[in-house]
């Protein structure tokens, strides 16, 4: 089973490469579900790290119905990576209704090519995951991240095993959101061949002198967030064997 790590800062990227994890989903900004990371952490982490990374391709928070400014900014962010030597790109985008937008989803897929294209978290929102998934095997990703369209990949289970029984290989389902080494294990026995987390322990919360910026209190603005090396260390102990 590979295990990648959603790092949204170099010091989590190097965690999961000394922890040995297979594969990073490099990102900024968790506490709004992720956006695409700076030219400048893309290229350190290009050049200090071996295992392979995948980059976000998100231009701001908020939905996935994108301008024609917006779109212009993800192709050119594509563009980026592949120049920077990067494994694999993580993208999407919805129409208004939030079905995927077909067009400019396969523009993204072409212009990412030869790198494989994860579908991302856009997936979960779409009002229909099993018209969406025909929708992206039609595209031809390589992945879809999902949480199976629940709070958690564990409370999603159901809907993630129909939509890996019906994705049959073509394309990989890739669980994610709130996997841990408490339940990671539900998810090997249940077939699935990646698993995707952040790793990150919830620091103990203190009282802020600072002015709030909305974040959530789990994502503390006074701490730096980083993958634990202990937590991807027993997942993949667990996953190992």
């Amino acid at each position: 089973m590979i295990l990648e790590i959603c790092a949204s800062n170099y010091q989590s990227a190097i965690n999961a490469q000394n922890a040995g994890a297979h594969r990073i989903e490099l990102c900024s900004e968790l506490a709004v579900g992720g956006i695409t990371p700076s030219y400048g952490l893309i290229k350190q982490v290009m050049e200090n790290l071996s295992i392979p990374v995948f980059v976000l391709i998100r231009p701001r928070s908020g939905n996935f119905t994108y301008s024609e400014a917006d779109f212009e900014i993800m192709k050119q962010d594509i563009q980026i990576c592949k120049e920077l030597g990067c494994d694999g790109i993580v993208s999407g985008v919805l129409n208004l209704d939030n079905t995927v937008d077909v067009e400019r989803t396969k523009e993204l897929i072409e212009l990412s090519k030869p790198l494989p294209f994860t579908f991302h978290r856009a997936f979960d929102r779409t009002p229909n995951p099993f018209d969406a998934l025909k929708v992206l095997m039609e595209l031809k990703v390589d992945r879809i991240l999902t949480s199976g369209q629940a709070s958690s990949a564990e409370k999603g289970i159901l809907i993630l095993n129909q939509l890996n029984k019906l994705a049959d290989g073509l394309l990989t389902i890739l669980p994610g959101s709130g996997i841990n080494p408490k339940n990671i294990l539900i998810f090997k026995g249940a077939g699935f061949n990646e698993a995707h987390c952040s790793a990150v322990l919830s620091p103990e919360v203190k009282a802020s002198t600072t002015i709030p910026m909305n974040t959530p209190s789990f994502l503390n603005e006074g701490q730096e967030m980083a993958s634990n090396i202990e937590v991807i260390v027993a997942m993949l102990k667990l996953i190992k064997n």
